[in-house]
């Protein structure tokens, strides 16, 4: 079988290395303690207005949709230099900022980082594309972008990578202000430090301060503001980090989870924030896991978190994704201090639930909330990333196998909930999922291998997993409010189309054929604990192209949606086809929280 070429590394080992390429030379040393101060700003600069009117024009005709990216290059062609856009004299308009990354509220205002072509990044690195992709919905350069043609020491697959953007949403006055010049202008090394971040992968705000962050060359890059003026307070970089994905408020303190070391792959914490405006970047560990934490949330009186897969420092091999939980917050001095570092316990794991270990290895965990007295969380499923695993570990011995390992290494998001955590251990429900998963025996047919349905050890007490869309490969974000729970997918049906055939038909062959019906990402409800979620929306909230709800915030009266979408040619405007970029979008809820206590 010619299957598509699959790399081993991350995403962001390549992306980092770029930007260490670009920068390692010129750029002054960062601050190398999780303590480092950065002075507030002396003088307000002038903030970026809106950047075109083409970038609300769309705004009157999809309700709720608040902000949406613009154009920001002319693409000329596969090697060529891009121009400056939106207007294009010569060329296509090229939309290069692809995710709402980080996302956070503070009073009125909504704050939100972006990521830019992320697809062309993980169509790089996770499947080991290097040549030129060139199609009606997007376009990835690799090693023929004029960036690497300048820097040929660049990973090719990291030639797409573009820096980030900040952007503040005021609710009242509706109005969109481009803060990433206010950082540019601050200093070179403000300047250095956002142009060298992958991507703002996360935002949190607490006590006036708003805080942004991604991983960069050297650790995570740091960026805060004032959440009521808009002033910009300064940067930093924590060197002993590799990664952040979310914070979250609990018990009148901000936390952040992170991940150790490059990428994040050697183990993780959790941080609690110390600082205030005149020194926003202060923190104290009061989490140290094995793993690197992707969601976080609280659930009576304690800290949960999820984890992604990450490298054992003993040898003693990959570490799978789990859930873990904290002390109860109210033991001693309010809230979690360094003295609770050590004492994270894991509740459960993916081991418990994919019977298949390669399998289960690539498991990452993302969405986390507690609801109607449960703790709820779902996994994660990387396309193709089990296949890569398990064709390294049992090489296929034909074409045959090959097919069989891509047919039987595919899994679709579940969902798990529990309500008891005695002695360390969950007792979980699975919602969504599977009673029976393929495994993998290499002893079967005479050492040559086979696949075997095998239990799982649960049933699924609403559905099948993905909410019965085999290709809603990731449960991103849940967010409660008015008393019910919202749960955002990632819907990769779309994309799925652009495999190759023989690639593509085992795919399907092993999550059915793909609906075009239901192109673009999911948003359900629970409003009741006892009965199943209901579809809002299962065609990525009013454009298809929206493959994923990748954030969520919410107040009393609405929840903000952070759409990522990485279609970067999608822009005509005389087409009956969606346009790509990021998108910001208001979904109104009622507020009642009597539903949440039926059941």
């Amino acid at each position: 079988m010619n299957m598509t070429r699959i790399a081993g590394r991350s995403l962001l080992s390549t992306a980092t290395v770029l930007a260490a390429t670009l920068t390692l030379a010129t750029m002054p040393a960062a601050d190398g303690t999780v303590n480092a101060r950065s002075p507030g700003d002396r003088h307000l600069l002038d903030d970026e207005p809106p950047e075109t009117d083409r970038q609300l024009a769309a705004l009157a005709t999809r309700p709720g949709l608040l902000a949406k990216a613009a154009p920001d290059e002319c693409f000329l062609g596969i090697g060529t230099q891009d121009t400056p856009g939106p207007d294009c004299e010569a060329g296509q308009p090229k939309v290069n900022q692809s995710y709402v990354w980080g996302l956070t509220k503070s009073g009125d205002h909504v704050w939100f980082g972006t990521a830019a072509n992320v697809h062309c990044l993980t169509l790089g690195i996770g499947l080991g594309q290097t040549e030129p992709i060139e199609n009606d919905d997007f376009v990835c350069e690799y090693g023929e972008s004029q960036q690497r043609v300048a820097n040929p020491f660049i990973p090719a697959a990291g030639g797409d990578l573009r820096p980030p953007k900040v952007y503040l949403y005021d609710t009242s006055s509706r109005k969109l202000t481009d803060k990433t010049g206010t950082i540019s202008k601050k200093s070179r090394i403000d300047k250095q430090r956002l142009e060298t971040t992958v991507g703002i992968r996360a935002a949190g705000s607490h006590r006036g301060v708003v805080l942004l962050g991604g991983p960069g060359p050297l650790g995570i890059n740091l960026f805060a503001f004032d959440g009521a003026s808009g002033r910009y307070l300064g940067s930093t970089t924590l060197t002993v980090y590799g990664n952040i994905r979310h914070f979250l408020v609990a018990d009148g303190a901000l936390y952040a989870g992170v991940g150790v070391g490059p990428d994040g792959m050697a183990g993780g914490a959790v941080l609690r924030w110390t600082g205030n405006k005149s020194n926003p970047f202060r923190f104290a560990v009061v989490g140290n896991l094995p793993a690197q934490v992707a969601d976080i949330a609280v659930h009576k009186g304690r800290i949960f978190v999820t984890t992604w897969p990450s490298i054992s420092l003993d040898g003693r091999g990959p570490i799978t994704a789990g859930v873990w939980v904290s002390r109860w917050l109210t033991d001693g001095k309010r809230g979690l201090t360094t003295a609770d570092a050590k004492r994270w316990k894991q509740v459960w794991n993916v081991t418990q639930y994919e019977p298949d270990p390669v399998v289960a290895a690539t498991y990452g965990l993302g969405g986390l909330a507690s609801y109607g007295g449960y703790l709820y969380w779902g996994t994660m499923h990387m396309p193709l990333k089990a296949t890569q695993t398990h064709t390294t570990r049992h090489k296929p011995a034909s074409d045959e196998q090959g097919v069989l390992a891509v047919e039987n290494t595919q899994r679709t998001a579940s969902i798990f909930r529990a309500s008891r955590f005695d002695k360390g251990k969950a007792s979980a429900e699975l919602l969504y999922g599977a009673s029976e998963l393929p495994a993998f025996d290499p002893k079967a047919n005479d050492g040559a291998g086979g696949w075997q349905p095998t239990r799982t050890g649960y049933r699924p007490k609403f559905g099948a997993a993905g909410f019965g869309n085999g290709y809603n490969n990731y449960i991103w974000k849940m967010v409660v409010t008015g008393g019910s729970l919202y749960v955002g997918t990632m819907d990769w049906s779309y994309v799925s189309n652009g495999l190759p055939p023989a690639l593509g038909g085992a795919v399907r062959a092993g999550l059915g054929a793909a609906d075009p019906a239901s192109y673009g990402a999911d948003l359900w409800v629970f409003d009741n604990k006892g009965k199943p979620a209901k579809p809002l929306d299962t065609t990525g909230l009013g454009n298809y192209l929206n493959y994923g709800v990748r954030t969520m915030v919410a107040d009393r009266s609405a929840i903000y949606l952070g759409m990522a979408n990485p279609m970067n040619l999608r822009t005509g405007k005389g087409d009956d086809v969606p346009e790509g970029g990021w998108e910001l979008i208001r979904l109104p809820v009622a507020n009642s929280r009597s539903s949440a206590a039926k059941g």
